[in-house]
């Protein structure tokens, strides 16, 4: 086997079990999600899908089932994305194929989940509620990295003051 074709394979193990966390994160964070949601409306009851896909589904639990394949299936695609920061690329590059993606994945699962209304309006706001997470997650994580790089230069100045000093 070629060295490149190792790479290759090595690449797609990662990305599989990139998908495989990502998928089992989907379904832990829209757990979390809608335990949040029912605490928001207060009145006692859990609310795991939305009434409106209850509704097409015609039970709860198919509702349930339903939006539970898409969870993974939202997580995987969020985790498999995440392989994008390992490439070479420039980070507008990084950050714009991680948002088409991401974004590009997530809308069609949040329509069929009736996660917004089906209106202009709720896909606007869908979307603006989708870049504005996005936005400030990034900014976060830049800002940490940021603080890494930091770190790492003030460890470097120190070595480097060290021994020029013997």
């Amino acid at each position: 086997m070629s060295k490149q074709a190792k790479q290759e394979k090595a690449i797609g193990e990662i990305l599989v079990i990139r998908c495989l966390t990502g998928a089992l994160i989907g379904v832990a964070a829209s757990t979390l999600i809608t335990v949040f949601i029912s605490a928001i409306i207060g009145d006692g009851n859990y609310y795991p899908v939305s009434p409106d896909l209850v509704s097409a589904c015609g039970s709860e639990l198919k509702a349930i089932i339903l939006q539970t394949l898409f969870d993974l299936l939202y997580g995987a695609a969020f985790g498999g994305a995440g392989l994008i920061w390992t490439l070479d690329w420039s980070l507008l590059k990084q950050t714009l194929v991680h948002l088409v993606i991401c974004s590009g994945a997530t809308f069609p699962i949040a329509w069929l989940m009736h996660w917004m209304t089906h209106t202009t309006a709720g896909v606007l706001s869908y979307f603006g509620i989708f870049f504005a997470i996005y936005a400030g997650i990034w900014c976060l994580l830049a800002l940490s990295a940021r603080k890494s790089v930091d770190r790492m230069n003030e460890e470097l100045e120190k070595g480097a003051g060290t021994k020029g000093g013997q």
